[in-house]
This record gives C-alpha cells, structure tokens and sequence, in this order.
C-alpha cells in the first residue's frame, strides 16, 4: 500500500460517483426516483440530486468507489496524513451506508441489480471483479434467511473463482455452502455439496482441482463437521465451527457456524465419501 497514490485513488473514486449520477435511465425497478449524496473532493458542500439510475451501473460505481476511498484512506494513514485518511474513511463509509441502506430497503431489488451486475461481469469474463458482488448477493439471502438460494450463489462463486484460479477461493466458497446448509436444517443436502465438491465437478471437469479441494482445509473442516453431525455430537460440532478455517471465512458465514449445531441432532449413517463411497474417477462430468 506504501505505493499507492491516495490523492489518485480518491479521484478515481470520485469520477466514478459523478459518472453513477450522471448515468440516468428509465429501468429503475427501485423506486421512480432516488435521492443521492455526493461529497466532492474541490469543496465540502453536497450536491443533492433526484434522477433515475441504472441499478446495475449504480451498484459496480458504489462498491468500486468506496474499495477506492479504503485503499485511499490506508495509503493516507501509511504516509501519517491523518486528516486526509479521516475524510477517505467517511466516504468509504457514506459508501457501505449506501449499499446497506439499498439492501435493507429493498432487498429483493439489490438481489436483482447485483446479480445483473454479476452476469454482466461473468460475460465479459471478469470474474475475479465480481467477487464482492457474490458477497454481497450471499449476505441478503443470509439476511432474509433464504438459505438455499444463499447455498446456491456461494456454489456460482466457487465456479467463477475456479475460472479465475483462484482455487483457495473456490475452497472457501464450498466449505461456506456445506455451513448454509447445514444452518438451514439441511444435512443431506450439505452432505449431497461435499460428495459433489469432491467427484461430480460438472463445470470444472478438473481432476487437479479435486485433489487441491480433497486436500485443502477447508475440505478437512467440512468433513470434521459432517461426522460431528452424523454422530450428533454437539461439542465437536462447535469445536469445528470454531476453528481457525472457519473464522477464515467471511463473518456472515462464521455468524452462522456459531449459532450450530440448528435443529435437533440424531445419530445417523451417512451417504459420504468419507463412509466408504469410492470415488468415481470416471465421473467427473
């Protein structure tokens, strides 16, 4: 970050947000019109603005500007230039107060804007940029404890974080997905994601990739917790979802994993691999 240049950073960040104003449209399924705040870097005077935006646009320029103004306001911090890191670290803030005003009002539409944005970026194959837009997708669902549909959106993000190689990624985003499930009450379904995790691979087709997930720590976890589960043992089940893998992962994630084990334990015999299911290198597809 010592190499960074703050002041760049920051008007970078603040283009972005002229250009998410000025990016009026008719689509905006949010409300028919939007009241927005923008502080901009030659005064500290806000300019109040009514426009219709597109959502989708809006979203990548929010999140885009407000990583701005965090690197921004570290770099700042680094170079002992207080005052300026203090003003970045308020945007950054205004930003996140944005988008979680955005989610909280109207959930669904944010799920709508941002997955529009992930596919946009899928199609152009910049996967690695969607990333935070997968976060924020899961975070909703979590919120509106739409567990499966959360499950679901941390499985596309373990296929894009595979396209980008980013495999410790993908690692995370299965082992998050098994906890989802498994906090919705779903056991056989989490155990159903880690036998696919482990042979099917049907977007990969990768056997490498099999062996980094069949021997990453996040595979191990997922298979301490399953076995905790299919012996009812509630302590282990908290030991695990207390361990330093799963406090590696994002924190509405580990949220989840603390409240377990959810629902009513009952020893029970598993379909897993890890109860004696060969692996059929032969299906991979």
């Amino acid at each position: 970050m010592a190499g960074a240049d703050p002041e760049k950073l920051m008007a970078k960040a603040d283009k972005l947000l002229v250009y998410a104003l000025r990016s009026a449209c008719y689509r905006s399924s949010l409300s028919d019109f939007m009241l927005m705040s923008i502080s901009y870097n030659t005064g500290l005077y806000n300019k109040m603005i009514r426009t219709k935006l597109t959502l989708t646009r809006w979203s990548a320029d929010w999140r885009n500007a407000t990583q701005y103004y965090e690197q921004a306001a570290t770099a700042f911090r680094f170079a002992k230039k207080q005052e300026k890191a203090k003003v970045a670290f308020e945007k950054a803030s205004k930003g996140q107060e944005m988008l979680s005003a955005l989610e909280d009002a109207k959930p669904e539409e944010a799920i709508a804007m941002y997955t529009d944005a992930c596919s946009l970026l899928e199609e152009d194959g910049k996967e690695n940029m969607a990333f935070d837009l997968y976060r924020a997708i899961t975070n909703v669902y979590i919120k509106l404890e739409k567990y499966t549909d959360a499950a679901t959106f941390l499985l596309r993000w373990a296929v894009a974080a595979n396209k980008c190689n980013a495999l410790h990624s993908q690692c995370k985003a299965y082992l998050s997905a098994i906890i989802v499930y498994l906090a919705a009450h779903d056991f056989k379904q989490a155990e159903q994601c880690y036998n696919d995790c482990c042979q099917n691979q049907v977007s990969t087709g990768s056997r490498g990739w099999i062996d980094t997930f069949l021997s990453s720590d996040q595979s191990h976890c997922a298979s301490k917790l399953l076995s905790a589960y299919r012996e009812a043992d509630v302590e282990e089940i908290k030991s695990v979802a207390k361990s330093s893998t799963v406090s590696n992962l994002d924190h509405m994630i580990i949220r989840l994993a603390r409240k377990l084990p959810a629902g009513e334990l009952v020893a029970m015999e598993g379909d897993s691999l890890e109860n004696g299911e060969a692996l059929d290198e032969d299906d991979l597809t």
